[in-house]
């Protein structure tokens, strides 16, 4: 059931690419895309179904749904310079975070802490304020917790704890 629900997020952020952003119908669309992500892992632990192949599957919805918001969104949305720096600063300190793991034990790892996710669910809330929100200001503060459990994930990366 799990993989179904998450196999529905890839087909719905597909569907995601053929309205216009920002429309009712992209909303719906990203709404019901958002939950699905939220509950697929819920549904996995509660039926005893958590698989290797349903965390790969999971996510590959993850990058398939992120790809097509940043393709839909990235055009219509006013993007400070500075933000994109900020952004860029981020995913850098992400990525050292994988390639120390990477180069110290040989695997890639995924940390899932409350930090990491309450940045998720920042972003997904962001694109639905942005009738009443100045992008600068919520984007801000997505960035001041990214950045927060970002170097957060490093620590816990090289301390070897998983959360």
């Amino acid at each position: 059931m799990a993989n179904i629900i998450t196999g529905i997020r890839i087909v719905l952020s597909i569907a995601l690419m053929f309205c216009p952003a920002l429309s009712p119908s992209f909303y719906a669309l990203y709404i019901v895309a958002g939950f699905s992500d939220m509950i697929d892992g819920a549904v996995a632990r509660k039926t005893g179904t958590v698989s290797e192949f349903g965390s790969r599957l999971d996510t590959g919805a993850d990058i398939v749904f992120v790809a097509v918001c940043l393709i839909k969104l990235l055009p219509v949305l006013h993007i400070p310079v500075w933000l994109y720096i900020w952004i860029a600063i981020i995913a850098m300190i992400k990525v050292m975070n994988i390639a120390v793991r990477f180069f110290s034990k040989k695997e890639f790892i995924s940390v899932h802490s409350v930090m990491n996710k309450v940045t998720g669910g920042m972003l997904f809330v962001l694109p639905l304020t942005l009738a009443f929100i100045d992008l600068r200001y919520s984007a801000a503060i997505v960035c001041v917790v990214a950045t927060i459990a970002a170097i957060q994930e490093g620590y816990l990366v090289n301390r070897n704890v998983m959360e």
